[in-house]
């Protein structure tokens, strides 16, 4: 994997500033917003798969980024509805103990210390499900920006296939992402918070390189393996 190249290819890009800033704009309206970055992010993983010189889409067709990224929406949905529903889940159920608290003339302590350690083991539950199931949705996300229908993402037995031909280079995207969210959030902030949004579509662009290049590599791989 070429972690180097995902950095460069922005800057590569003689009308990056334009590009970023736009979709920096783009992610301050209220949900359409993100909806409509998800598919300039999953029009880059396409281009990255498909090798394009111009990786870095521009924002002349505003309603087929639109499009893309609803079906991005629906797919990240899908695959995080577990998590969602366990969230939920806890929210319903902490509710319903701090009630019992107010309520209740029992021993308060012994209360809260049970809700403490099931929130902690519903902490530890999300986050460890949060992983796995981004690994498939990095997976699945690349099957749909390359044939741009919903259905290929939900083709379990495909996107198991690709995990498994490149479990590496779909763990270095999760480990890279996250430590360049972790450097360039605290860069925005120094402009009076301004900036996060642009770095933030800047972080948006590196990831959905680095899901271009896991899946072309995933692709190598079963190739090598079906032709032995």
């Amino acid at each position: 994997m070429d972690i180097g190249r995902a950095y460069r290819f922005v800057f590569d890009d003689p009308n990056w500033l334009k590009k970023v800033g736009i979709a920096a704009l783009v992610t301050l309206i209220p949900v359409l917003g993100t909806i409509v970055i998800m598919g300039w992010s999953i029009e880059i993983t396409r281009r990255v798969i498909n090798n394009d010189p111009e990786p870095l889409p521009d924002w002349d067709n505003f309603s087929e980024l639109l499009n893309k990224g609803l079906r991005a929406f629906a797919v990240s949905l899908a695959y995080m509805l577990p998590v969602i529903v366990i969230v939920t889940c806890g929210q319903l159920v902490a509710g319903g103990a701090i009630a019992g608290l107010a309520t209740s003339s029992s021993d308060s302590t012994a209360m809260g210390t049970g809700m403490a350690i099931l929130f902690g083991c519903i902490y530890c539950l999300v986050l460890i499900l949060s992983i796995a199931l981004g690994f498939f949705l990095m997976a699945a996300n690349g099957r749909l920006a390359v044939y741009g229908e919903i259905s290929a993402a939900f083709k379990f037995t495909e996107v198991i296939a690709q995990l498994r031909a490149a479990p590496v280079a779909y763990l270095m995207v999760i480990l890279i992402s996250w430590l360049t969210n972790m450097l360039l959030v605290p860069l925005g902030a120094i402009a009076c918070g301004i900036g996060i949004i642009f770095t933030s579509a800047l972080g948006m662009a590196i990831s959905a390189h680095l899901i271009g290049q896991a899946y072309t590599i995933s692709q190598s791989a079963q190739a090598a393996t079906n032709s032995i």
